[in-house]
């Protein structure tokens, strides 16, 4: 495997085996040169291209030693439909004190891209809450665990407060203290399902989890948080493709005229 390929996936706290990228060279700390990674290729969405694309490399990475451990890796990315190009940085981890070997033990621990208004993470089909996501995104790639499941969180409330009001669900209690949400959440479910089948006996299991994550131990839920995002990320995203696939809840929330403030358009 080429570090490229490690570096085109998420961050991982597992280690995999790579082709040395260091031409057999030992390289000096604090020294920058350019470093053979093979191809990197991440997906955004391209607003020029209005597509979910490939971005590349349009020259060789560069990297500097930071310790024997980690190694700082920036390059540009260019779109594969347009000339919209983005810097981005990585910072990788050996098992080992690099060396000349022919083959080196490595983890990503962060991938930071600097995006701008015409691009945007995979993310784009699902409005307002698209920029939640991203914000989850990006402080789970600057290792900030608690922040980035705290976005989940907002996403899953939102969403289905959303739904409550497009059904004449009340949120709040008669003397107007809002109500749990775990009713909130079982009543809209079953009006109109927004928990997928996979898991719909754990819809409210879901949300117990982001919060206790949220309100844990201050170190314990960074780590946790960071252990757990993507899978829970999975599940959000699985509920707001469920509520987006729901034509009638679609044809609500455009009777409301949500679909031109960004939610949830096709």
């Amino acid at each position: 495997m080429r570090l490229g390929e490690v570096l085109s996936k998420p961050i991982s706290e597992n280690f995999v085996q790579v082709e040395d990228f260091l031409d057999g060279k030992h390289l000096k700390l604090g020294k920058i040169r350019k470093i053979n990674v093979g191809t990197v290729a991440r997906s955004y969405f391209c607003k020029n291209c209005n597509l979910l694309i490939t971005f590349l490399p349009i020259e060789s990475m560069v990297g500097v030693m930071l310790n024997e451990r980690l190694i700082n890796i920036n390059g540009v990315l260019k779109c594969s439909g347009c000339n919209k190009t983005i810097p981005i940085w990585f910072l990788i981890e050996t098992e080992k004190p690099f060396n000349s070997e022919s083959f080196h033990n490595v983890r990503q621990l962060l991938a930071i891209e600097k995006l701008d208004d015409d691009v945007m993470y995979d993310y784009e089909k699902y409005g307002q809450f698209t920029n939640l996501l991203e914000k989850a995104e990006v402080s789970f790639r600057n290792r900030l665990g608690a922040a980035a499941i705290v976005y989940l969180r907002k996403i899953f409330e939102g969403i289905t407060h959303q739904i409550a009001e497009v059904e004449n669900i009340s949120i709040q209690k008669t003397n107007g203290k809002p109500r749990p949400f775990k009713e909130i959440l079982e009543e809209v479910d079953r009006m109109h399902p927004i928990i997928p089948n996979e898991f719909s006996e754990n819809g409210y299991r879901l949300f117990r989890e982001l919060s206790d994550i949220i309100h844990g131990d201050n170190f314990e839920n960074e780590e946790i948080g960071l252990k757990k995002y993507i899978a829970l990320k999975r599940l959000i995203i699985g509920i707001l493709d469920n509520v987006k696939n729901n034509n009638e809840i679609i044809e609500a929330i455009g009777i409301l005229n949500w679909n031109n403030e960004g939610e949830i358009n096709d």
